[in-house]
């Protein structure tokens, strides 16, 4: 089954050490891991993404940050009218 998951990140919350470059493209990537809850949360949510840190600062105790969180789409659902919120992104940093 094909599943669409929608996803909101607080770009202020990436530890921006952790960026990584692509030796071959140049690019700049971000590793990051979705974790799934078998049930929603109170918001509705069905999962949270957490920043990927590497395996010593693992070790050292230190947990990746929650970036956001994640929401399995129902594609067969009533469709909800954008807010305005959903088209202000004149906070984005990039």
């Amino acid at each position: 089954m094909k599943q669409t998951i929608d996803i909101s990140l607080d770009v202020s919350k990436i530890d921006k050490t952790a960026l990584y470059e692509s030796p071959k493209t140049g690019k700049k990537y971000l590793s990051m891991t979705l974790l799934i809850r078998d049930e929603k949360d109170t918001y509705g949510n069905d999962g949270f993404v957490v920043q990927k840190i590497s395996k010593e600062r693992k070790a050292a105790g230190e947990r990746g940050a929650i970036l956001g969180n994640g929401k399995i789409m129902d594609w067969d659902a009533p469709k909800q009218a954008p807010t305005q919120d959903d088209d202000d992104n004149s906070d984005i940093p990039f």
